[in-house]
């Protein structure tokens, strides 16, 4: 049974990524985790004046998370009646972040599904969107669901590569369940560079020939050197359902004054974006 966390905060946003979950994987056997990570600066004033004496902070703040959620599950089950999904409420009081990565290990989550929307000015640089931060520093893969994209079955895949990296297939694994689980068809992005391949990239290409062997897939090179722009376009020009990337973490200086790909892409791309931890030693 896959395991899926969806992280909530009540928004829009989150909950458009919920039910977007539940139909992409509305055929399969699932348990769902519901998590809410409430912090003390969350309770304003206004509500501790309500409160009762004998009431913490603390009860009150867990007990109206934990209503919302009840409240979103029964909408979810009144609305798809699905009989193989099994859902779970969580509610946290702690780090965001922490939070995530507890829940992960402690219930053995396969996948994170949030939702994400576009940042502007010095937060888009500094911090990001919480989407951002569990791409950058979780441990788990992440599928983003951009702020108005509504599920439709994925039947093109578009899977970025430059070959410098070496893959594990244990790291690529949720790329390939989701492309077998709909039959899809994944399109691997290279971006042509000046100098010939090395062997190392030789090598990696084919490891992901050899790893998508049983599945319609081929392999597209475009001279351009804007990966973004590039990827934008042919989303668009291909009918792409879905975008995957393999990510590195890196350190804080470096989320804090440099910009790497899987931001850029998850503050702008249109098309659910899946992100997945590379570990594998870099050639390039």
């Amino acid at each position: 049974m896959t395991s899926i966390l969806l992280p909530t905060d009540f928004s829009d946003n989150s909950i458009n990524a919920i039910h977007y979950a539940v139909e992409l994987f509305q055929d399969a056997r699932c348990e769902f985790y519901f998590l809410n990570v409430q912090r003390a600066s969350s309770f304003v004033s206004d509500d501790l004046m309500t409160m009762q004496p004998s009431t913490t902070i603390y009860q009150n703040l867990i007990d109206t998370a934990k209503k919302s959620i009840e409240q979103i599950i029964t909408d979810i089950k009144n609305q798809y009646h699905i009989d193989q999904h099994v859902y779970h409420s969580i509610v946290d009081y702690d780090n965001f972040i922490d939070a995530i990565c507890q829940t992960v290990d402690s219930k053995g989550i396969d996948l994170i599904v949030m939702g994400t929307h576009g940042a502007t000015g010095a937060a888009q640089v500094l911090f990001g969107s919480n989407t951002v931060r569990v791409m950058q520093r979780g441990n788990c893969p992440v599928l983003a669901i951009p702020q108005h994209c509504k599920y439709k079955p994925i039947q093109r895949i578009a899977f970025t590569s430059n070959y410098y990296t070496a893959y594990k297939a244990e790291e690529l694994q949720p790329l390939l369940n989701l492309a077998q689980k709909n039959k899809a068809r994944i399109d691997v992005i290279h971006l042509i560079q000046d100098e010939p391949m090395s062997d190392e990239q030789v090598n990696n290409m084919a490891f992901l020939d050899g790893f998508f062997i049983n599945l319609n897939h081929k392999f597209v090179n475009i001279d351009s050197q804007d990966l973004f722009e590039t990827v934008e376009e042919y989303i668009q020009h291909h009918d792409i359902d879905l975008l995957a990337m393999m990510s590195r973490k890196h350190s804080f200086l470096e989320r804090l004054f440099t910009r790497h790909t899987v931001e850029t892409f998850a503050f702008k791309v249109s098309v659910p974006f899946l992100v997945m931890e590379n570990t594998g030693a870099f050639m390039g």
